[in-house]
């Protein structure tokens, strides 16, 4: 895998923007990081499609799934004094929103700048110093001094996304990538780094990648890919919340720099065990560094993809990221390299009779 590209790659891909059905330029840089692998479609709720160049038809077909929308905010209203009113799209804690630069789309499909503000403490009651900050006590700020001008010359309009202004970094020295958006976009880049990989090997499989819209307002992307391409079985790349900052070390299941992670259980899917120790067991014969956990909430697109069509056995291989669900994330590039090189393996071995044993 080359290093450079693949960093630039990664790095196109994160500073993207693209909330939750508005996965447009998101959607654009997949497409040209995918020229020459196979062929490309998109569908209605602009979901990317890379149907692998070697495919021959009428064999076990394996899904490659990522999301391609990012958490984010949309435009609910214009304030009198020009601010913007928000609502969240996908999971935000609300303390963490403030007092960070925005990407706010206008009437013109133009990016302009913002800020998001709340209440300064000089103007706060004590109680309001002590109470938890609400979503609704939060606006976007892009300089305007009333409505009127935030119509007429921002070309503000409600309905917008909003997207947090975050520009990739990879830090050399100490193998650390750091940007917006890692989930999912480390698993959009996945799918391709895997399929460059692979390029040009002969499989006993077919191959279709697919970047989803919509998962983080409900798997809804992926419900719809999962039968257009009815996959006999799945690999769903995540870019996976990592927990070495947060919880007791004996608890530690997704740590940085110690491989991809393995889901057993979510809130909305079992993994099928007999899938999943062998990739568990692959690793171990392969060297490659893995961690299991066993989660109590959350969820990805395997929750849509393995109960479609006759169901459909399916792993999860996340690559840890620090604080994702707010504006910076950070994860390392080997644990990346690596949940890639799991994939490719596990695509090699690949073959009807092993797929039924499953």
């Amino acid at each position: 895998m080359d290093k450079k590209n693949t960093l630039q790659m990664i790095a196109d891909i994160s500073n993207s923007n693209g909330v939750s059905g508005f996965e447009d330029l998101v959607v654009d840089t997949i497409r040209e990081h995918s020229q020459g692998l196979g062929t490309i479609k998109e569908d209605s709720l602009r979901n990317l499609y890379i149907y692998r160049k070697e495919n021959k038809g009428n064999r076990i077909t394996v899904q490659l799934d990522a999301h391609s929308d990012e958490v984010g905010f949309m435009v609910q209203a214009i304030r009198p004094n020009g601010t913007l009113q928000i609502i969240p799209i996908g999971g935000w804690v609300s303390s963490n929103i403030p007092a960070h630069r925005m990407w706010v789309r206008n009437a013109e499909g133009n990016y302009i700048l913002g800020i998001t503000a709340s209440k300064p403490p000089h103007f706060m009651t004590e109680s309001e110093r002590k109470a938890s900050l609400d979503i609704n006590d939060i606006t976007v700020d892009v300089g305007a001094v009333s409505k009127e001008e935030a119509v007429d010359k921002f070309k503000i309009r409600i309905g917008e996304p909003v997207s947090p202004d975050v520009t990739f970094e990879y830090l050399d020295e100490h193998d650390l990538m750091i940007g917006k958006s890692f989930d999912c976009r480390l698993g959009c880049a996945s799918i391709i780094s895997t399929l460059r990989e692979l390029e040009g090997q002969e499989l006993n499989v077919d191959i279709v990648g697919a970047a989803a819209s919509q998962e983080e307002v409900g798997v809804r992307g992926a419900t719809l890919t999962a039968n257009v391409i009815k996959p006999d079985i799945a690999i769903v790349f995540e870019g996976c919340p990592a927990d070495d900052t947060c919880v007791p070390a004996y608890e530690v299941q997704t740590a940085i720099k110690r491989g991809p992670m393995l889901r057993h259980i979510d809130a909305r899917m079992i993994t099928n065990p007999r899938y999943q120790r062998y990739a568990l067991d692959l690793c171990k014969e392969l060297n490659i560094p893995v961690q299991e956990s066993v989660r109590k909430s959350g969820s990805t697109n395997g929750a849509a993809i393995h109960l479609s069509n006759k169901g459909v056995p399916t792993i999860v291989i996340g690559i840890p990221v620090r604080y994702a669900h707010t504006h910076y994330g950070i994860s390392s590039y080997e644990d990346y390299v690596n949940g890639v090189k799991l994939a490719c393996e596990i695509l090699k071995r690949l073959d009807e009779n092993i797929v039924k044993s499953f």
